[in-house]
Formats: structure tokens, sequence, C-alpha cells
């Protein structure tokens, strides 16, 4: 197997000879080495974000240099020092985080802010009073390269991952075998988060589970990983797994260099809300409850109606022109307004563009027997009410613009769950009714995650996961690849 990164050569590692497997064991053909490209993605990750900072700071240097005519080196080195040392202090180069989820911009965006914090208070400390401008221009710049390098590194590993399945972790897996079968699925049906199960240990220690072939019992979970040089073992719910024999598990490994993975029973919540902390000599995992209100939702409700406000005056041609092939397609009203249900269920008129024939509700029920959509949603691929104006427009969801006046108006936000019609809300079980908890958005994870494709199930469990761990850095995240979803269409209909 060969992995690479952008200017570097092809790598094989075969590894080193394994002992004969036992009866239980799986054959597995040889592998590059996983620490292999890890080190080389990370190697790649730190030279980014030090060329970004050196670049920063040499610009910012001369740009101050032009305009006073006074050399600032101590500043410059200061600055550089100051984000080169909270990298790593805060964990932004830790190989278990890159190339997973927003966690890695979020400590990038973390470490940047304990840099100016520390540039400032140095600032303060010996009199340099004049160091603003590189703690409001050179750290955030820092940032704004940063940030999209790592993205742009982060595709290459995924395009690895998803075309020809390297630059991946092999995963022993270890429970029952229904949350094996589980964890099976869910890393087949997303191969960009890295990993493959290769091996799985039940109670039996015979069979396969989810076409992957049981390489022994649980009690020989730590004896199978010496022998396969897995990198992650991966924990599910099992009687067998209690916490003495975790504990064990957790000893036995040590020197093996795997990770261990203990799936919490609380399978949809991560992120910030998940916290592990010792109490009375024991490891427990804390579970913060959801924020809906406090100083984040303000910003978020800040920065909603600001971008909104400025998209409105940036793409006011576009809506204009949009209104007017609309208007000379068939004559009829510019929008189409229908009332939705936003947060606590309390309904408002959401506004977009009109894409369908004029009387479209009426020829609704004429076919609804033709139904396409899962669950409660109504979705046809080939819908005759679509106009040709509607059809591109939908496309590419520029049909939605003119929501960005819901958000203006704070009916809705830029980031959040799908917002349902009335009749729909009307058969929400209990857990789906979680969604009106938040302002519903003009895009969210079921945009970026397949859109109409999506089943109904689907569709309420990303929207629940993001009513359950938002943050910040996630909604960031969300607009990213909300631009890529809309360029490409896909799913769209």
């Amino acid at each position: 197997m060969e992995e690479s990164f952008p200017g570097g050569e092809a790598v094989t590692d075969i590894g080193p000879r394994r002992p004969r497997p036992s009866p239980h064991a799986v054959r597995t053909p040889p592998r590059a080495s996983s620490t292999t490209w890890e080190a080389r993605y990370r190697a790649w990750v730190i030279g980014s974000d030090v060329f970004a900072t050196l670049l920063v700071i040499a610009t910012t240097a001369f740009a101050i240099l032009e305009i006073t005519g006074r050399p600032y080196f101590l500043h410059a080195s200061g600055t550089a020092a100051a984000i080169l040392c909270a990298l790593p202090l805060n964990r932004a180069w830790s190989r278990h985080l890159l190339g997973e989820g927003a966690e890695e911009y979020r400590r990038l965006g973390r470490a940047l802010i304990v840099a100016g914090v520390g540039v400032a208070l140095a600032g303060l400390l010996f009199g340099a009073l004049d160091v603003q401008p590189w703690v409001f221009l050179a750290v955030p710049l820092v940032g704004l390269i940063a940030l999209p390098q790592r993205y742009v590194l982060r595709q290459f590993v995924h395009h690895a991952r998803n075309k020809s399945g390297t630059c991946m972790l092999p995963v022993m897996a270890a429970g029952a075998p229904g949350t094996v079968r589980d964890l099976i699925e869910r890393t087949r049906a997303d191969s960009h988060v890295g990993w493959r199960v290769e091996a799985v240990c039940t109670d039996s220690g015979t069979g396969e589970v989810g076409g992957t072939a049981v390489a022994g019992r649980l009690d020989e979970v730590a004896e199978q990983v010496r022998r396969g040089g897995y990198r992650v073992v991966a924990v599910t719910s099992d009687p067998y797994w209690t916490p003495a024999r975790l504990q064990q598990l957790a000893w036995d490994l040590e020197g093996t260099g795997a990770e261990l993975v203990v799936a919490p029973v609380l399978m949809e919540v991560a992120g910030p809300r998940l916290n592990v902390s010792g109490v009375l000599g024991m490891p427990l995992l804390r579970v913060s409850a959801p924020a809906f209100t406090g100083g984040r939702r303000i910003i978020k409700e800040a920065f909603d109606r600001a971008t909104a406000a400025a998209g409105l005056l940036l793409i006011s041609p576009v809506l204009l022109l949009i209104a007017l092939l609309i208007k000379l397609n068939d004559r009829g009203p510019v929008f189409y307004r229908q009332r939705r249900v936003g947060r606590d269920g309390d309904s408002f008129m959401m506004i977009k563009f009109r894409t369908m024939v004029v009387d479209a509700d009426r020829i609704r029920d004429e076919l609804l027997a033709a139904n396409e959509g899962s669950g409660p949603l109504f979705k046809l691929r080939r819908d005759p009410r679509i106009t040709r104006v509607g059809a591109v427009l939908r496309r590419y969801s520029l049909d939605e613009l003119p929501q960005l006046f819901n958000v203006l108006g704070g009916t809705m936000s830029l980031v959040g769950p799908r917002p349902p019609l009335p009749e729909e809300t009307e058969s929400y079980e209990r857990a789906a009714r979680r969604r009106l908890l938040v302002k519903p958005g003009l895009t969210g994870l079921w945009q970026v995650s397949g859109r109409s494709d999506l089943s109904w199930d689907q569709s309420v469990r990303l929207d629940l996961r993001y009513v359950e761990d938002w943050s910040l850095a996630l909604d960031m995240v969300i607009l990213w690849k909300t631009a890529r979803a809309v360029v490409s269409g896909r799913g769209a209909y």
C-alpha cells in the first residue's frame, strides 16, 4: 500500500513480521504502518502552521517598517514565539484530532486567542503599548491563512480515504454483535473519518459481524491487537465489559501503540458536552446540558443578523436578476411564502423564491400517491410543478436566498435544523420534537450530508445531533461545507 501527500514521495512499509496467528485470528494482507501517513500528515500540518505564522509576521513587520520607519524585531519575534508555543500547548498538533471534525479548528482558534492574550499581557508588562497591530492584525491573519491550509490538507486525506481506501486507521472492534455491527456500518458510510474495522472480537469468538470476520473472544482482544497491529481498539457495549475488565484491557494495550476508544451509551452525544473527570477516585463521564441560551447564543444571534444584512447587500444584484427571471417566466409572483414552525413551536412565514407553478399547492393533493419522500416529507425527483427557472434555482439552492430576510428578522438562523411544516410537526415523536428547541436554519447538517437524498430518520438524527452538540466552530464548518454542497448541486431536487 502506498500513501503520499502533496509534494511528498510515496512510502511503502509492510511492517514487521508477525507471529503465527491463532485459529481465531483474521488473515489480513500486509499494510503500511498507520504511523507512516499519520506522521507525514502531522508534519505537513505543523509545516503549514509555521509557514503561515512566519509569512504573516514578516509581512506585518515589513509593513510597519515602511509606515513608521522603525524595526520591531522584538515585537515580531515575540509574537511568532507566542503563536508557535501556544499551538502545541493547546494540543493543536495532536495526532488524535488532526483531520477529525470541528475540534481541530476549535483548538487552532483557542491557541491563537491564547497567543493574542499573551502578546497583549507582555506588552503591558514591559511597557510596550504599541503591540496592537500584532494582537489585532497579525494573530487573526495567521488564523485566516492557517485554517484554509488545514482544510486543504484534510481534503487530500479524505480523497485518499474515499477513492482508494488509503490513509485509514485499522480498527479492532470488541463488543456485542449488534453494537459492533452499528459501528461497522457507520465507518463504512463515513469513510472520510478514516476508521476501517478489520477484525472483531465477540463473546462467542466465532463467525462474522457485518461482513467482518470475528478474530477471537473478548478476553483475547489485547492478544489479537499485538498480532494484527491495529491502531484503534473500539470497545462497544456488552455485559462483559465491567470496569475492572476495561481497566485491565487498558493496561494490556500499553506498549502496543493502539488507542483504546470506548463508545458511551449516549452514542449521539459528542463534542464539547462530554467531559471526563475523576470523582472519589472514579472516572466519570459528565454530560452537560445543551446550550440553548447564554453568551454563545447571543454571539450566534449577532453573527447571524450581521451576516444576513451584509449578505443581502452584497447579493442584491443577484436577487434582482433572479426576481426578473421568475417574473418573465410566467408573470406570476416572485416570492413564495409558506408557514413554517420555528423555535418552541412558534410559527412564522418563510420566504423563498417561487420555483413552482402558481397553483402548486392545489396540484400537490393530486400527486400524493407518487410521493418519494421519507416520513412526513413530500418529495418528487421529477416534480411536474417545478418551472424551468425553478429547476435551476433549486439545484443550486438559489431559491433559499430570500430566507436571509428571515434570519435578519430573527425567526431563522444561518445554521440550524430544517424548518418543518406545521403538518410535519403534528406527527413528531418526542425525539423529533427536540428539533424545535432551537431556531431552524437556512442550512444545517442535513444540507451538507445529502439534502433531499436523506431518509426521514437520517434527517432527524442529523438535526438532533446539531441541537445536542451545537458550537460556534461547528457552525463555521457547516457554512463552509454548504458552499461546496450548493456548488455541486448534490442531493437537490
